[in-house]
């Protein structure tokens, strides 16, 4: 049967394993990591010790971007020893009643992981279309009788990628600011403005594969659908009427200043 997987935090409890009976020893994160990542990508790996009730030792949560990934692990490492001298146990989490998680976006270097592994570094492409400037100057604060003088850094993003081997674009656009809180140095000034382009493009690119689903079958082929319940207005805009919608967005914002 095939599994729709998509571009977002893992929150159904089917993609959660809870592994406990483990021994404390080093990199004890990296060990279990190097094991389940075998039987599919990992989304986090995270270690905790017991509580004092239930003994000496160590449990882990373990979250999987594919279901099916996350069972075929649990029937094959439950009862197993792996890398330790006793058997671990290894169970799918249990769905909570009345506890809905909120179903997150995953970040840009995440997305970027998860594409490598299913496409394979060659077969998908990203590229900025537009970075542009849409910063404003917030001045004087009438009400309390305050000058404040504050520069909001802004830059809009817009990124498109490509999966050439299944015929599917898509474009993510997205908003990067922070303020800073001393507009005089220049050093603070460039530092805060490439951070926000950086976090522009980061949100841009993770938008962008919100809109891809990953179809997974039975035999490990994989193919592509486009979201379009994600689409957005600016979806349907060519290259040039975006950047136009940008630099329009720029112009305002200078005349504001």
């Amino acid at each position: 049967m095939a599994e729709v997987v998509e571009f977002r935090v893992p929150a159904a409890s089917a993609q959660t394993l809870l592994v406990w009976g483990l021994e404390p020893e080093p990199d004890l994160e990296h060990s279990l990591f190097s094991v389940f990542s075998k039987f599919g990508p990992l989304y986090s790996v995270r270690a905790h010790r017991n509580a004092a009730v239930a003994g000496p030792g160590y449990y882990a949560i373990i979250k999987f971007y594919s279901a099916g990934d996350a069972s075929r692990a649990q029937r094959a490492c439950n009862g197993q020893r792996l890398f330790q001298k006793s058997p671990l146990k290894v169970c799918v989490c249990t769905k909570q009643k009345g506890f809905q998680q909120q179903v997150l976006a995953l970040n840009s270097n995440k997305c970027q992981e998860l594409a490598n592994h299913y496409f394979g570094f060659n077969g998908w492409s990203s590229r900025i279309i537009t970075l542009q400037n849409v910063s404003d100057f917030d001045g004087g604060n009438e009400e309390l009788g305050e000058t404040l003088q504050k520069r909001s850094v802004k830059y809009l993003c817009a990124v498109e990628v490509t999966l050439p081997n299944h015929g599917v674009r898509t474009r993510g656009v997205a908003l990067g600011e922070a303020d800073i809180e001393n507009s005089e140095d220049p050093l603070e000034f460039v530092t805060a403005t490439r951070r926000v382009q950086k976090l522009a493009v980061g949100k841009a690119l993770s938008s962008a594969f919100q809109k891809i689903l990953l179809v997974v079958l039975e035999n490990g082929k994989v193919a592509v659908e486009y979201d379009s319940t994600q689409e957005e207005l600016t979806d349907s805009l060519t290259e040039e009427e975006l950047k136009g919608l940008v630099q329009r967005t720029d112009h305002k914002s200078d005349h504001m200043q």
